[in-house]
């Protein structure tokens, strides 16, 4: 089951991207799926450490999971 994550700085398609992209180069086997309304990205398969330091690493504050 997918665990959902805020991030918050995800403002518009380019970032909603950016951060997919970021997830996804950190954990190539994730299912990422992102919320831009609600600034909060579903992932499938990934540790939440990982999806912290992707988010972060992408240039976004990472707001936990929720």
């Amino acid at each position: 089951m997918a665990k959902k994550y805020s991030v918050i700085g995800m403002t518009c398609y380019g970032c909603a991207s950016a951060v997919k992209k970021a997830i996804k180069s950190a954990a190539p086997g994730a299912d990422v799926n992102v919320d831009l309304d609600a600034k909060v990205v579903s992932v499938e398969g990934v540790d939440d450490a990982v999806v912290q330091k992707a988010v972060e690493g992408a240039g976004f504050e990472y707001g936990g999971p929720g």
